[in-house]
């Protein structure tokens, strides 16, 4: 296969309409620079800009019952785990 190699990735613009896009990654060699810091730099930009984590998600179709269950339950897991930390935290203080 031919052609342009990238990672495709799903941005949101301002508008909130969805484009698909192409993601290269390029980070340039500074004088003096060794290898690994340039691999770590490059490691730095791909985490900041979630290309990896986009990716991950955009594997699968997800319908949108499905992804509103998830959310549901990320908030239910989110609320039960800041009530643990308050009552701990009360109870550090008594």
């Amino acid at each position: 296969m031919r052609g342009r190699q990238g990672l495709n990735v799903y941005l949101e613009e301002k508008g909130g309409e969805k484009c698909m896009q192409t993601a290269r990654m390029t980070v340039a060699l500074r004088p003096g620079e060794s290898q690994e810091s340039l691999l770590k730099r490059f490691r730095k930009e791909v985490v900041k800009n979630r290309v990896l984590s986009t990716y991950r998600k955009k594997r699968w179709y997800v319908s949108k019952g499905e992804q509103r269950r998830l959310e549901k339950q990320r908030a239910i897991r989110k609320a039960r785990r800041k009530m643990l930390r308050r009552q701990m935290k009360q109870a550090r203080q008594v």
